[in-house]
């Protein structure tokens, strides 16, 4: 079950990172030859408005086929042919449409069980809180300085602090705001160092403009968790081991799914909606990161041509991309042994 459902979250996040190259290729009058959910051989195709909608044989990737690698091709309707706004409005919008169902999807789960307001709810004995004066009731507002919406924004600082570095906390008491330095501190059994206050076991509720407002707080939330990760992996905080792909999160969606069956259908489609708003994120911001081969790379090269007035030589940009994508075959293998280990150890 779990490969099925993983397949299809897959399909859902793809469908819509391709239909938002698709949609601005088609607002800006550029030919697209193939749409396309999948890789390898064509399942089927059907051709329509001169466009041909496949589906093929491997349930990973897909592709929105311009022409974008054709510098030849300048005829009207060709990718090439088109202003450079036009062109990264097209390679743009992949992403941005990945960043758009998550923040969808984050207000709709947020309409449906609320969100985790920052209100302390306990304080523990030998930790820094108690002893600045944190009360349970306090909300806090900022982390070094950063404003705070929700819960698990103090959760992943606490969670990534690892070198238990002093923590300016502001917090709300009585329409008060009061700021005090916490230093974190790790005690027998504590994971990582620690600031010594609880956050809360309720949701609060909202209405449809609060939904709104707190999805996008919580789609805020999930881009910082993917920095966040990224920092520590260039950093060596983590290591490739522990990256996963399209088969460790098979493994984290069949997981998921077996747990949350006990609960419910409900729990079971809130918990697949948090794993596709994670690896929608993940998506959306790797992609518009400026890596070779990847939509940012080539955004890259787009903003290069806007600055400089006229474009790379299209052969220098091609053998860029070419590098890039190998390297990310590379890497694909690399986490795709991995993710087999983990399975079989």
């Amino acid at each position: 079950m779990g490969i099925v459902l993983a397949i299809l979250l897959f399909s859902l996040i793809i469908i819509i990172h391709e239909l938002g190259h698709f949609s601005l290729a088609k607002a800006n009058k550029i030919r697209v030859d193939e749409f396309s959910l999948g890789l390898g051989p064509t399942l089927f195709g059907k051709v329509i408005g001169g466009t041909k909608f496949s589906l093929k044989l491997l349930p990973f990737g897909g592709a929105c086929m311009m022409g974008e690698d054709d510098a030849d091709d300048m005829s009207e309707g060709s990718f090439n042919s088109k202003s450079v706004w036009a062109r990264m409005s097209v390679i743009a919008a992949g992403p941005l449409f990945n960043l758009i169902l998550g923040w969808l999807l984050c207000v709709i789960m947020v309409g449906w069980i609320g969100y985790a307001a920052p209100v302390i709810t306990g304080v523990r004995d030998g930790y820094a809180a108690k002893e600045q004066g944190i009360q349970s009731g306090d909300v806090i507002t900022e982390v070094n300085g950063e404003k705070v919406h929700l819960w698990d924004e103090v959760s992943l600082y606490n969670l990534t602090n690892q070198k238990g570095e002093a923590t300016e906390i502001t917090y709300l008491r009585d329409g008060k705001e009061t700021t005090v330095t916490l230093a974190p501190r790790q005690l027998e059994g504590d994971p990582y160092p620690m600031l010594g206050f609880n956050g809360p076991s309720k949701r609060t509720q909202t209405g449809i403009i609060g939904a709104v407002q707190y999805g996008a707080y919580t789609l805020k939330y999930w881009v910082d968790y993917t920095f966040e990760c990224l920092k520590m992996l260039v950093t060596g905080q983590v290591g490739i081991q522990q990256m996963s792909g399209p088969v460790g999160i098979v493994t984290v969606v069949d997981d998921a799914y077996k747990n949350s069956l006990p609960g419910g259908i409900e729990v079971v489609i809130l918990n697949l909606m948090n794993i596709c708003i994670l690896i929608t994120a993940n998506l959306g911001i790797m992609n518009l990161l400026p890596i070779p081969a990847l939509d940012g790379g080539r955004l890259a090269f787009l903003i290069v041509e806007a600055v400089r007035g006229k474009r790379i030589p299209p052969e220098k940009e091609g053998m860029v991309h070419f590098a890039g994508f190998a390297l990310l075959m590379v890497l694909m293998v690399v986490v795709m042994y991995n993710d087999i280990v983990r399975i079989f150890s």
